[in-house]
């Protein structure tokens, strides 16, 4: 029992964790990752909150990589996408809502902290091994069918959906080139200490050194 809430409230946080950095890196304005530059881009090209995007590209992505994988689609992932749509509007519409005009160091600090809480939110969720953002699904859909390593995989995948992104006037920059190399890293350097955090709340005597 209660490693199961501990495990959920790490879920949770992180989720949350995930979503507050994007959105400081949105309002920031100079670069998003690939993802996230779409959503926004749909969001201003075609209407409808960034948010809704999150979650009307995740039922698509559960559903492909359904077809892809050949076998029922994970929609244990709806809880996911919902999630992180729901909290990514919060963040964008309520919490900064009205903020605008930012100075070039603020902006600068906001993508920094963004892409630091972006990947402790990531470490967090990872956590959890439930219902998995089906963008990480997706990498490993195009794995089983192609043949080739997770590497080769994930960077299709994010230049296909950069070009994308690109084409609906998404906000590409220097925090796109920040996520696509430094995030890996980042989370390297989180899931030992969140991971041995998550193990001495829940009684686990295992700790990873």
């Amino acid at each position: 029992m209660k490693k199961g809430f501990v495990i959920g409230m790490f879920y949770l946080l992180g989720l949350l964790l995930l979503s507050f950095g994007i959105s400081m890196m949105i309002v920031a304005d100079l670069g998003v990752g690939p993802w996230d530059a779409l959503y926004v881009g749909l969001s201003e090209t075609i209407g409808f909150t960034v948010g809704t995007w999150v979650f009307i590209l995740g039922i698509i992505l559960i559903l492909l990589n359904g077809y892809l994988m050949k076998k029922t689609p994970d929609f244990l992932a709806i809880i996911t996408i919902f999630l992180i749509g729901v909290f990514m509007d919060f963040w964008l519409l309520v919490a900064f809502a009205g903020v605008d005009a930012l100075t070039m160091p603020v902006r600068a600090m906001m993508l920094v902290a963004g892409v630091l809480i972006i990947a402790l939110g990531i470490t967090f969720y990872l956590q959890a091994n439930f219902a998995r953002n089906p963008i990480d699904s997706l990498m490993m859909a195009i794995k089983m069918r192609t043949g080739k390593s997770l590497a080769f995989s994930k960077t299709i995948m994010e230049v296909s959906v950069l070009v994308i992104a690109f084409l609906f006037g998404g906000p590409i920059g220097l925090g796109t080139v920040i996520v696509a190399f430094g995030i890996g890293t980042l989370i390297q350097l989180f899931i030992t200490p969140v991971t041995n955090t998550r193990k001495r709340l829940t009684n686990e005597t295992e700790v990873v050194l």
